[in-house]
């Protein structure tokens, strides 16, 4: 697996040669390159040989990214895709799956190393830098430890008693505190109320009364 083909563009600009990995490859015997490889019927030249899916398919469990993973074998993305979803391709394609999760697994670890370790960070001063320091970054932590440990750290798993719970309940309480009514004003505010009703009853009370009166006035007369 240590062999690079030479890069056969005719642009030169489109040029590619292998890139250097920060992760291993996978050795030879390793279960990921063990899978069934696109046969061509009638190869070419250009055509991406068994050895150069392989190839493909290590340098991506290493890097994680496609483009790099098909700057290695001098291919474009475009044609690997293509291969991908040509009939007999499916163990190239499961490969290729499995590569990516890997990569995925990888990167996931340089995350968790960065939220625990911290990153440099600039310490500064009356506009001068003094130095660096290495910032914890929680928030990363929090969201790596949701992913990998979703039964303990879930969103799911926060029940009544959890730390998480009982601060947004504790926050919640607060705001709903904050904004109610003193209870002496909502009496005071249900007294007024119902004697401005009692007041509008008496009053159509009183008018009904006095027409009533003035109706037997005018029948006396008559």
């Amino acid at each position: 697996m240590s062999d690079h083909p030479t890069p056969t563009r005719v642009i030169p600009r489109q040029a590619t040669s292998a890139v250097a990995n920060v992760a291993p490859e996978p050795e030879e015997d390793d279960p990921l390159l063990a899978f069934a490889p696109f046969i061509h019927t009638a190869p070419r030249r250009n055509s991406i040989t068994p050895r150069l899916q392989r190839r493909f398919v290590a340098t991506l469990a290493a890097t994680g990214i496609v483009v790099q993973a098909a700057r290695s074998i001098g291919k474009s993305v475009e044609a690997l895709y293509k291969l991908r979803a040509r009939p007999g391709a499916e163990g190239f394609a499961a490969a290729w799956d499995a590569a990516l999760e890997r990569g995925v697994q990888r990167l996931e670890d340089c995350a968790l190393e960065r939220a625990l370790k911290g990153t440099p960070t600039p310490i500064v001063s009356a506009g001068k830098m003094l130095g660096t320091w290495d910032k914890p970054d929680n928030t990363l932590l929090r969201f790596l430890l949701q992913h990998r440990l979703r039964e303990r750290y879930g969103v799911q798993r926060i029940q009544k008693g959890h730390p998480l719970y009982e601060a947004i309940a504790a926050e919640v309480m607060a705001d709903y505190h904050a904004s109610r009514p003193d209870e002496d004003e909502v009496i005071e505010s249900i007294n007024r109320k119902l004697s401005l009703m009692r007041d509008r009853r008496e009053a159509m009370e009183r008018d009904a009364a006095c027409g009533e009166d003035g109706e037997e006035e005018d029948d006396a007369g008559d």
